[in-house]
């Protein structure tokens, strides 16, 4: 099965930028979507970003336009997020997801186990 494993989270000041990085490994016949979320506590989990494999479309949360950017790498199976004049509201554990196909042509969602990205003073 799938696994997603994720780094890049931490401590920064209002401004900064960090890079998340997910690498997925394990057994999927194809990829749909691959993605980001967020959950901030006492906050349900929103969608961050997400790029859609079989036609290259990104959709982007309103909230992080124009300061974070999601890439992924199609040979390695890796999805990453630039995150660029962080605020303090950006403040969230951050989840990578992949959506596709399993083994039996069965759809199938992973997630990664989370990374917390805080953004203070």
């Amino acid at each position: 099965q799938v696994q997603l494993v994720e780094s890049g989270g931490g401590l920064v000041q209002p401004g900064g930028s960090l890079r998340l990085s997910c690498a997925a490994s394990g057994i999927i016949f194809s990829v749909n979507a691959m993605g980001w979320y967020r959950q901030a506590p006492g906050k349900q989990r929103e969608l961050v970003a997400v790029i859609i494999v079989r036609d290259g479309s990104i959709n982007y949360a309103d909230s992080v336009k124009g300061r974070f950017t999601i890439s992924r790498e199609s040979a390695n199976y890796t999805v990453y997020l630039q995150m660029n004049s962080l605020k303090p509201e950006d403040t969230a554990v951050y989840y990578c997801n992949l959506d596709g196909l399993d083994s039996d042509l069965e759809y199938a969602n992973y997630w990664g186990q989370g990374t917390q990205v805080t953004v203070s003073q």
